[in-house]
């Protein structure tokens, strides 16, 4: 089988990828800027942003895939809220850049990932199940859930054979302070002896996912395609915790006695969340 992976220079895509690989699929990536991955030398790299629908049409052209895992994408929230138009012209004309070419080329099999907390916005209850419903408050949440719609609908107008995932807050190797995401910019300001900044008090939870066991199930999904009535999940631990208890377990596996400044909250990030 050969398998598109959209993003997979990315933190969990380049994961995707040594695994595929590992699973003895040919993999191309489709990403801006090309990764060191463990098996480099059997993965095909090809320079491209998926908004360019015309070099993007080629790279299907030529190949010719059994599946795409479409995961480039902006994933950070905040950004989303500083520049909305940028996150929609990546998030969803992108999206339906590599959906047109799938269309185009025959493509059969899609997987799309999605968020978990931000398309749902503030919980009506917890914890959260695929049937909660949705009223995002970040640009981000809708953006990433807008292109659910488009994939839903490939699935009914041209037979394309989907799954949809929508992530918890993973964490892991390979993540970056770049992402601003709590794990790596937590563990990087401790380990440099530097005070990270909470946004609120630290009681807001999250449902944290380990990027191992994330990418482990995505790929175990791939036989699975076709087989099942249900198209979307979650993929979570299914455990919440808070941004406090976040901070002690981190304090502790890094030594650091450094207490993080707490300053105002950011408004479009939802309180609690879980998933079931």
């Amino acid at each position: 089988m050969k398998i598109l992976v959209t993003g997979g220079s990315g933190f969990i895509g380049s994961w995707v990828v040594d695994r595929l690989v590992d699973g003895g699929y040919e993999v191309v990536v489709v990403d801006k800027v090309r990764y060191d991955w463990i098996n480099k030398d059997r993965v095909q790299f090809c320079e491209c942003d998926i908004l360019d629908s015309e070099g993007l049409n080629g790279v299907f052209e030529r190949e010719g895939f059994d599946l795409v895992i479409h995961m480039a994408a902006n994933t950070l929230l905040r950004k989303s809220i500083e520049d909305p138009m940028y996150d929609a012209r990546l998030n969803i004309l992108g999206s339906i850049s590599v959906l047109e070419c799938c269309r185009k080329n025959g493509v059969e099999k899609l997987i799309y990932t999605s968020t978990g907390g931000a398309r749902v916005g503030e919980p009506k209850y917890l914890p959260v199940d695929e049937k909660h419903p949705l009223n995002p408050m970040s640009p981000y949440g809708i953006s990433k859930h807008s292109v659910e719609h488009y994939v839903e609908m490939s699935g009914e107008l041209y037979g394309i054979d989907y799954f949809i995932f929508c992530f918890g807050n993973v964490y892991g190797p390979r993540d970056s302070v770049d992402t601003k995401r709590l794990v790596p910019v937590f563990l990087d300001k401790f380990l440099k002896k530097e005070r990270p900044m909470i946004f609120g008090d630290g009681g807001k939870t999250r449902d944290f996912i380990y990027v191992m066991d994330l990418v482990d199930f995505m790929i175990g999904s791939i036989d699975k395609m076709g087989k099942t009535e249900n198209r979307l999940f979650h993929l979570a631990n299914g455990k919440e915790v808070s941004v406090n208890e976040m901070v002690r377990i981190m304090k502790e596996v890094s030594g650091s006695d450094v207490e993080p400044l707490k300053v105002d909250e950011i408004k479009g990030e939802v309180d609690r969340i879980v998933l079931d």
